[in-house]
């Protein structure tokens, strides 16, 4: 894959050196994954239905769970049976369960209100191999098929089955994009190289810094502050980093982070920039990234 992508929908090219700190999807705590061939219409909720999978998607979408479509790369296989994942990337407990269905009315029987609330929603046992997901919607953003479908094939052959290619995962102005569940680790504008390298990290159990969005379900200064540590400490493992709290401060731009690494906390400031539009305004999403302003340790001894 090559740089220098563009498309309809953003007329200028992405070159890989767009900042994409703090973007990932903030609303993304909670997740329902159902595998669903095609054709996808712009926005999940408007699946064609009625009928299992659509109803599915809407209530979980009504009771504050992100639904994703995914299929295989590069197959598209007559369902059912129907895959389907649920699991959590909020707090310390990141946890994702799955099985297959065979009939989709199944997916009635969920409890997505617990799943919301970062609980099982009753599908199955947890699965202990990751789920990446490689957005390739198309019919939402030109960009993300033609940059995802062939990065999705290509980290198949390496991954296998880990690998699923997804409907819009946020920030169509990264494409290609990969989510790492279940911790929520989101990476753009991700070349082979890249994506290959997070994937290896994730399995590993840690993150990769370059090309890192940021954990979804976070608030973006939280994402940043996150970063921040992580670069300054070199700890790369998932569940090394915590973010305790975080404040704005009033009149500004700026907020305020408690950080936990280990038994070390870290008082962090950030502040919200504007970031140049290479790609031109009509992306439509937000355009802010951030700098670091303070990042102070506070303490080494009083965490256990």
């Amino acid at each position: 894959m090559t740089r220098g992508r563009s498309c309809g929908h953003c007329p200028g090219s992405h070159t890989g050196e767009r900042p994409c700190l703090a973007t990932a999807t903030v609303k993304a705590g909670a997740w329902l994954l159902i595998e669903h061939p095609g054709p996808w219409p712009e926005r999940v909720e408007d699946l064609a239905g009625p009928g299992p999978v659509a109803d599915a998607v809407r209530a979980a979408k009504k009771a504050g769970v992100r639904p994703q479509l995914i299929r295989r790369p590069g197959r598209r296989r007559a369902t059912p049976p129907v895959q389907v994942y649920a699991g959590s990337s909020r707090g310390g407990d990141a946890w994702i369960e799955g099985r297959e269905l065979a009939d989709p009315a199944e997916l009635a029987a969920l409890d997505l209100d617990a799943l919301a609330e970062g609980r099982s929603p009753g599908l199955g046992e947890r699965v202990a191999e990751p789920v990446l997901l490689v957005c390739t919607h198309g019919r939402r953003n030109a960009c993300c098929a033609r940059t995802g479908a062939p990065l999705a094939r290509f980290l198949a052959t390496r991954f296998d089955r880990l690998i699923w290619e997804t409907t819009h995962v946020g920030g169509d102005r990264f494409a290609a994009n990969l989510v790492c569940l279940p911790h929520g680790f989101s990476y753009g504008d991700l070349d082979e190289a890249e994506a290959n390298a997070a994937a290896d990290a994730y399995l590993r159990g840690e993150v990769a810094l370059p090309r890192l969005r940021g954990r979804t379900g976070l608030p973006e200064p939280a994402q940043a502050a996150e970063h921040f540590v992580r670069a300054h400490t070199g700890r790369l493992g998932v569940d090394d980093v915590t973010v305790a709290s975080i404040t704005g401060i009033p009149g500004t731009t700026r907020h305020e982070a408690v950080v936990l690494l280990k038994r070390s906390r870290y008082r962090v400031v950030v502040e919200a920039v504007r970031q140049p539009d290479p790609c031109g305004t009509d992306c439509g999403e937000n355009q802010r990234t951030y700098v670091v302003r303070e990042l102070t340790l506070l303490n080494e001894a009083a965490l256990v």
